[in-house]
Formats: structure tokens, C-alpha cells, sequence
């Protein structure tokens, strides 16, 4: 875990929130790129749209905190992001882009990609 820093941007306690509200969006991601084990159902699982949501989520805490952070915490939120982007990528390059529905009555829905109006690229 990252050393948390005293300064007077915010207290510890704030640090630590941040820092683990950063892993738990890292997490989901990685669960919905197949990365991990969906603990909910005990199977690996790709939601690449939803892992997408929570990258795009951590690009915007990125923006949206620039200067504002500590050194431990901006540190953690590129290192998460990075590696993020390249899962993503290497799911994305891998092709069998046929995600796995979230629940089987979503079989009858439309395709994800007519769903989704705005696509980000990662490449």
C-alpha cells in the first residue's frame, strides 16, 4: 500500500479513502476484463463496456483532482490507470469481442455496440 503522506490538502483519513476508492474501481475493472474472478457468480467474465465506465470514472478523477493530490496518491491513480488501459487494450486486440451477458435475459437486447453512442480508443 502506498505510504500515506501529512500534508494539508487533506487529512490521512482522506488518503486512505481515496487510495481504496481507486482500488475498488481498479478492481471492478479488472473483473469486468476477465482479469479476476467475478466473486458474485465464482467465473471469469468480460463486461468490456463496464470496464470501460470505470476507466473513463478514473480518467475523470484524474482530470477532475489535477494539483490536488499527494504524491502517493496521484502516483497510485497513473499506475492504476496505466495498467488499466493496457489490460483493456490487450482485451480489445485479442478479438472475441463478444462480451459475456450480465444476466441471460440480456440475450434478447441489442448488441452493445448499437447501445453505446460515444466510443473511446485506448490504442
Amino acid at each position: 500500500m502506498a505510504e500515506i503522506q501529512q500534508d494539508t490538502m487533506g487529512s490521512a483519513e482522506d488518503t486512505i479513502h481515496f487510495l481504496q476508492m481507486i482500488s475498488l474501481f481498479g478492481t471492478q475493472a479488472m473483473v469486468a476484463l476477465g482479469k479476476i474472478i467475478n466473486p458474485a457468480t465464482g467465473k471469469t467474465e468480460r463486461h468490456l463496456p463496464v470496464a470501460k465506465m470505470f476507466i473513463d470514472t478514473l480518467e475523470m478523477l484524474e482530470r477532475k483532482t489535477r494539483g490536488n493530490l499527494t504524491k502517493d496518491e496521484a502516483r497510485s491513480l497513473q499506475s492504476t490507470l496505466t495498467d488499466l488501459r493496457m489490460m483493456y487494450v490487450e482485451e480489445v486486440k485479442a478479438g472475441n469481442s463478444a462480451d459475456t451477458p450480465s444476466n441471460p435475459a440480456s440475450d434478447n437486447a441489442q448488441p452493445a455496440e448499437e447501445k453505446v453512442k460515444f466510443h473511446k480508443k485506448y490504442d
